[in-house]
């Protein structure tokens, strides 16, 4: 199966940075082997580090923003039908909607760091009808550091790229609790700020 994810990543990335773009944009592989694979062609001076950090860029947004359609007019009812097909279960929904309900739009920029929900993530967004600028605003906050993170390690793995899950995997994980720290952090903050305007 690994072999075969391979290939077809080594397929589609040979279409240079439209490649980058469409990978990212069907998420059949995970955006960080794609991103590692696109720094390992940049390294080997296939592509450039900007060009592929925007068609990274580009890629991302554009998968998000599609799933922010489908929640925003599929509804909750077509996401448990159907989300099995974009391989979003059930239980990341009500992760993220519950994320999404008690942490606000802001969560949609934490989120991005966290394996569980970060693609769950933009279907309640949709569902709530965030305004749809705002919700790209903070999808490319997170996303262009992402890239050039997993772009920076692919190139700088060489022909390890493929490992890159094992090299980051401490890491992210530390960086997810970290970035939920924050989020609960700024979340306390704000309503101490609400009883403070509100208090007599």
């Amino acid at each position: 199966m690994e072999h075969i994810l391979t290939q077809l990543l080594e397929t589609i990335i040979s279409m240079g940075y439209f490649g980058v773009a469409l990978a990212l944009m069907i998420e059949i592989i995970p955006s960080e082997l794609v991103l590692a694979y696109g720094g390992f062609m940049v390294g080997s001076g296939h592509l450039s580090f900007i060009g592929t950090v925007i068609a990274g860029t580009i890629g991302a947004t554009v998968a998000q923003v599609f799933l922010y359609w489908i929640g925003a007019y599929g509804g909750r009812p077509f996401l448990e039908k159907y989300g099995k097909y974009l391989l979003i279960h059930k239980k990341h929904l009500d992760v993220s909607e519950r994320w999404f309900q008690k942490y606000g739009a802001g969560v949609v920029f934490f989120a991005r760091f966290v394996p569980v929900v970060r693609q769950a993530i933009s279907l309640p967004a949709g569902i709530a009808k965030m305004p749809l600028s705002k919700f790209i605003f903070y999808t490319l906050l997170a996303t262009v550091p992402w890239c050039i993170l997993f772009i920076y390690l692919g190139e700088k793995l060489g022909q390890s790229w493929d490992q890159i899950k094992t090299v980051t995997a401490p890491y992210l994980d530390t960086a997810a609790v970290i970035i939920i720290a924050i989020a609960v952090l700024i979340i306390i903050i704000k309503m101490f700020s609400s009883r403070r305007k509100f208090k007599p």
